[in-house]
């Protein structure tokens, strides 16, 4: 008798029945993808949820993408960038200005859709007047005119551009070359990933671009070594250092050069705040985000670490990173973790509405104090700049205040002869650079404990930020995602669906 050797369909139906829970049970056995938690939502910790998910490409052993969480102990996103407002108009408060050649915040602001405006400070360079202050007189102004006449404009600038030349020489030329090599330099950074090895130290960074013998001297070392005239290190070089980074050129020379490479032209800055970049982000980085929840301890169990935070919440995560500066966080490790003492260089930054007193500078008129008043090193001085926001009428201008200690009332009372408003900010905002400098390294602990801004004592910006944090990402894929590959997907212009709660200083 003939027998058809294909299963009946209640075969089958009996057989699925009876797989059903093996087919279940081999689905849940298989691992959730690992978590990785970040410390701080400034540039350097958004910037690294940023790369995570740019440059993860799933494998056989990690088919899918890390979970991300971000624990910030503020209630806003923004690290050290962030706003304040005043009469109406919203201002950066922390770090203010970009370089035309941050190519990592140009490509965030192009991915999110953010719009770039001049800093208030350069959006008419020809006519920004300048003066240096030596606490009794201006050793040096640029003129001044007050005209609309741009033909005029422009003739004052080609005067003021000849001052300057006759005043500091050829030294200006080889400054813009020492520059130029540094920026030169750094741009190495933005190599393809293929091109680029992954650093597991800071040393080693520098050392592949060419940058680390500017940390092993000091700016005023490396500028006397390719003869720049003392007049332009004591003056205009001071000036700039002591706006940048509120420091003399006693700072390490990539400190230096970065500082220099912030008086450049073409700065730029995100309308609305620099803070919307690490917002933006976050936002498409599918992080979980924790506002206001500080981490307290980073405890390392064997297989994963352990987040306490000061709510009394435990998290766990297979990868820790810190994103924020160890140097005034009291976050407690096990085992202890060592790194190079070092200590934050504090800017308090004072914004006031009202107007200049032009007596305070032996003056006058206010119209004959310059719009950037830049100062030499005296520690005498209260300040080491006022710069003008802007300005509403003759009477009512919005100035901000750069100084190394806390601006009283009684001292504000006599710099101004009028004041409707005021806001102080005191920023942890930099390293206070010595060279030769030493870095803590990217890795803290030896397996998956990283420290993002170990890169900090060559150069803080934003930029170094997230160059520092592009670094990070790809050395968290290739040591605890080593079999996943660090191809760069394809990038397309997004908007975030949810903004990131923020408000002003």
């Amino acid at each position: 008798m003939y027998s058809d050797p294909k299963p009946s369909f209640s075969f089958l139906i009996l057989l699925f029945l009876c797989l059903q829970p093996l087919i279940f049970s081999l689905s849940t056995d298989a691992s959730p993808p690992p978590t990785v938690c970040i410390v701080g939502s400034g540039i350097g910790g958004s910037s690294v949820a940023h790369f995570l998910r740019h440059y993860f490409h799933p494998s056989p052993s990690q088919p899918r993408p890390p979970n991300i969480k971000i624990f910030e102990r503020s209630y806003v996103v923004g690290g050290r960038m962030a706003t304040v407002s005043i009469g109406g108009e919203t201002f950066e408060a922390g770090a203010s200005i970009l370089h035309p050649k941050n190519y990592h915040a140009l490509n965030y602001s192009n991915l999110l859709g953010l719009k770039v405006k001049p800093p208030p400070a350069s959006e008419d360079d020809d006519s920004m007047s300048l003066g240096i202050w030596d606490g009794k007189k201006f050793d040096f102004k640029t003129l001044q005119v007050d005209s609309k006449f741009p033909l005029l404009q422009k003739i004052v600038s080609y005067v003021n551009s000849f001052r300057i030349f006759f005043r500091y020489g050829f030294s200006l030329l080889k400054m813009g070359s020492f520059v130029e090599s540094t920026v030169d330099s750094f741009l190495k950074y933005y190599e393809s990933p293929e091109r680029r090895p992954i650093f597991e130290t800071v040393d080693e960074m520098l050392k592949w671009a060419g940058l680390y013998n500017l940390t092993t001297q000091t700016l005023q070392d490396e500028l006397i070594g390719i003869k720049l005239s003392p007049l332009l290190i004591e003056e205009l070089v001071t000036v700039i250092t002591r706006i940048n980074y509120g420091q003399s050129v006693y700072i390490s020379g990539l400190a230096g050069a970065v500082s220099l490479a912030g008086s450049g032209g073409g700065l730029w800055s995100v309308d609305g705040g620099n803070w919307q970049m690490a917002s933006g982000l976050i936002n498409s980085s599918d992080v979980s985000l924790h506002l206001n929840e500080e981490i307290e301890s980073i405890s390392y169990l064997g297989e994963y670490y352990e987040l306490n935070s000061t709510k009394r919440n435990s998290y766990s995560c297979e990868v820790a990173v810190v994103a924020t500066p160890l140097d005034e966080v009291n976050i407690r490790f096990s085992p202890a973790v060592s790194i190079p003492e070092r200590k934050l260089q504090h800017t308090h930054a004072t914004f006031v509405r009202g107007l200049l007193n032009p007596a305070y500078f032996g003056l006058r008129t206010v119209a004959e104090i310059p719009e950037l008043v830049g100062t030499l090193e005296d520690p005498d001085l209260p300040f080491t700049c006022i710069s003008v926001l802007k300005q509403l009428d003759e009477n009512d201008t919005t100035y901000k205040i750069f100084s190394r200690e806390p601006m009283s009332d009684a001292l504000l009372d006599s710099i101004f002869s009028a004041r409707l408003q005021t806001n102080r900010i005191n920023w942890g905002a930099y390293p206070h650079y010595k060279a030769p400098e030493l870095f803590a390294p990217f890795i803290l602990d030896g397996q998956h404990l990283y420290y993002v801004n170990a890169f900090e004592n060559a150069a803080s910006t934003m930029e170094t930020s997230a160059v520092a944090a592009e670094n990070v990402a790809r050395l968290i894929l290739s040591r605890y995602f080593s079999e996943a590959s660090l191809q760069s997907s394809n990038l397309q212009s997004f908007s975030p669906d949810a903004d990131v709660s923020h408000f002003d200083l």
